[in-house]
């Protein structure tokens, strides 16, 4: 049995900004990353690369601080979006530039998760041959992410299809099979990898079948990279502060205008300019995309307006327009659902019936992880969303008043369709409760042992910079080298009710109740302010991922500031280039990290 001092899971973004991290923090450590893949990159590894796909952010926003994507290295332009394999080359000369390759186990898989009496963990894991090996790790990171398990709905009389039916995420495996020439394929979903799905087969000179669920959310927002009449970069448009203060979001007075941001929310005149706000940039896209200016493009129009939609806002990334595509018949798109499937025929619940080589499906992730979690009920400990809540009901209620009364416009939400039915019983819509995380990173129910921490839990497009930063907060949260007390200008004061109930909910201090409260209230405001995305079950952002950073970085006693003027910081995008040193600015200034 192996003994290390951390073993980190996963090697997308997150897990490899969390061991290059902590490794710079503690050089000396025994320090494994392990990866059920065969290559590094996550979404990102060899596995999961099709043609054409490439990143929503363009170059210069998807990349670490302390590792530029420069032009002569990977060969991407300014203003141009990310090839996968470049995405995928880049992540694998991380690991090399900073020297921990070796430390990284591919095609091993864990399998368990032990937590022991003393706070360390017991993981057994199997390799590529099928061996099981064991691991005793003092500290634990979860970087798995949510889009690791594919979720494939089941159909009736599928068993007699005769055609392959499949997740988007095999497509590579099906790539060269599928995508031929005059040939007619069906893709089901209408989220971001629908799209790039259809794209795919389109271009490859294929007939598609669109279908979107009439009884589901409907077609994602899909923005062009610049956006408003004044063609501003979408990417810097949600990390400008100026902007980010027009979304309401419970952590946001972390930015220190709390002032401004209690205006824009909390009266009349405020929310009306913040409604102006999101009408002006639903309308722009709308425009801009053309959806009323043809049949069928109107199908692909959202149902919901952006305001209650977060990393659900995604962005056409293609060399040519795809709408052109669903305009000139290469694209049928069919609002309905799916009834049943016969041999080489998928048949709609509104009675058209179409004949197809394949069945596409872009029908998201399964919540629960791949990894059991030992002893049985430690799920709740954990804070898992489809096990009991681990926080107490009058907490919970107290929170959600307080969302409510500091953002009455959450009070009125958007009108769920009539028809909605979950596609599968681990949808977001059907977890009973949120993550429970401190900061959405640390199990309120193992806080103070510091032995565990879950990252990538968040959905973003600014997934470098959450990445690294919370890399960081992790590291020094392990390291016991930060202090968990939220401060009273970032905190809610804890209502007299809960005080007076502190001895009945088995709160042994004040401070634990205060990092509940913190909990409480971060988690539960994603149910109000993203009933559209994934509010309900993770951490949804959009224009709150810099107040997020800012409220990271405060914890660790780094300035948010970021050595900017008040207009810069007010009126300019902040970007990775903000935070490069991060981790050396926070060891020259925190003592015990330098012992």
């Amino acid at each position: 049995m192996e003994s290390v001092d951390l073993t980190v899971v996963g090697a997308g973004w997150n897990g490899l900004a969390a061991i290059k991290t902590y490794l710079e923090v503690n050089p000396s450590s025994n320090v494994l990353l392990l990866e059920a893949a065969s290559s590094v990159g996550g979404v990102w590894g060899k596995h999961r690369l099709y043609k054409g796909l490439k990143s929503n952010n363009m170059l210069g926003t998807y990349e670490f601080s302390d590792f530029p994507m420069d032009e002569a290295t990977f060969g991407v332009k300014p203003g141009e979006h990310i090839p996968g394999h470049v995405i995928q080359l880049y992540l694998e000369s991380y690991a090399v530039h900073f020297g921990f390759i070796d430390r990284i186990c591919l095609e091993t898989r864990v399998r368990t998760a032990e937590h022991k009496p003393d706070g360390s963990w017991l993981l057994t894991a199997s390799g590529a041959d099928g061996k099981e090996s064991t691991i005793a790790t003092k500290k634990l990171i979860m970087a798995t992410g949510i889009t690791s398990e594919p979720y494939l709905p089941t159909f009736k009389g599928q068993d007699t299809f005769s055609a392959p039916l499949f997740h988007c995420f095999d497509l590579p495996k099906y790539e060269r099979q599928i995508l031929k020439s005059e040939k007619r394929v069906a893709v089901f979903g209408g989220t971001k990898s629908a799209w790039d799905a259809v794209y795919a087969c389109a271009t490859s000179n294929m007939q598609v079948d669109w279908i979107i669920r009439e009884s589901g959310h409907g077609p994602v927002w899909m923005a062009p990279a610049y956006v408003t009449p004044l063609k501003k970069w979408l990417e810097k448009l949600v990390t400008t502060r100026f902007l980010t203060w027009f979304s309401p979001c419970i952590w946001g007075e972390a930015d220190g205008f709390g002032v401004v941001r209690r205006f824009l929310h909390g009266t009349w005149l405020g929310r009306k300019i913040v409604d102006s706000f999101w009408s002006v940039l639903a309308n722009d896209v709308i425009q801009l995309n053309g959806f009323e200016k043809h049949p069928e493009t109107k199908k692909l129009k959202p149902w919901v307006s952006p305001f209650w939609i977060a990393s659900g806002l995604s962005i056409l990334n293609y060399p040519t327009n795809i709408f052109d595509l669903v305009k000139s018949g290469a694209v049928n798109v069919h609002i309905a659902d799916i009834s049943h499937l016969s041999p080489n025929t998928v048949h709609l619940s509104n009675g058209e019936t179409i004949p197809t080589t394949a069945l596409i499906c872009s029908t998201g992730w399964n919540a629960t992880p791949n990894i059991k979690f030992l002893p049985e009920g430690i799920d709740k400990t954990l804070g898992f969303p489809w096990c009991e809540d681990p926080i107490d009901n009058p907490i919970l209620k107290a929170a959600d008043e307080e969302i409510l009364h500091r953002f009455p416009r959450l009070v009125n939400q958007p009108n769920p369709n009539p028809k909605f039915t979950p596609l599968a019983a681990s949808a977001a819509a059907c977890t009973p409760h949120p993550f429970r995380l401190y900061r959405f990173i640390v199990p309120t129910g193992l806080i103070k042992e510091r032995s565990i921490v879950f990252l990538g839990v968040t959905m973003t497009i600014n997934t470098s910079l959450l990445a690294q930063t919370q890399a960081l907060w992790a590291t020094a949260y392990l390291c016991d080298r930060l202090t968990l007390s939220p401060s009273s200008s970032l905190s809610l004061p804890v209502p007299s009710t809960l005080k007076d109930t502190e001895s009945q909910l088995n709160i042994p201090s004040q401070s634990s109740l205060d990092l509940e409260w913190d909990t409480a209230l971060h988690t539960e405001f994603g149910k109000y302010r993203y009933p559209a995305g994934f509010g309900k079950r993770n951490p949804d952002f959009v224009f709150d991922a810099i107040p997020y950073i800012d409220l990271l970085l405060r914890d660790l006693g780094l300035p948010i500031e970021r050595g900017r003027g008040i207009l810069s910081r007010c009126f300019s995008p902040y970007g990775v280039e903000d935070y490069r040193g991060l981790v050396r600015e926070w060891l020259s200034g925190n003592k015990e990290a330098k012992k």
